[in-house]
């Protein structure tokens, strides 16, 4: 049986993507908020490439299990290429 931890990391990038996006969305100063920190000047600069790079992983990860479920459903069908001699 296959680990269902990877399953838990793609849901985990997918919940922090939509959180970080939505918190961008709504309050462009969520960083601020958040940690009393201005790294930005309050600008928003950070809060945008935050959600930008959390929701480029989280692609990332959702790229990685489709091909997983891709390659696992060849091979289940018995299409699955054969190694070079």
């Amino acid at each position: 049986m296959r680990s269902r931890l990877p399953m838990v990391a793609y849901i985990v990038a997918a919940c922090l993507s939509a959180v970080t996006s939505v918190a961008t969305i709504i309050q462009p100063q969520w960083f601020e908020l958040l940690f009393d920190e201005a790294p930005d000047d309050g600008d928003g600069s950070l809060e945008t490439i935050v959600a930008v790079v959390v929701a480029a992983l989280a692609c990332i990860a959702f790229s990685l299990l489709a091909r997983r479920e891709w390659v696992s459903g060849r091979v289940a069908g018995g299409t699955a290429p054969q190694p070079r001699a």
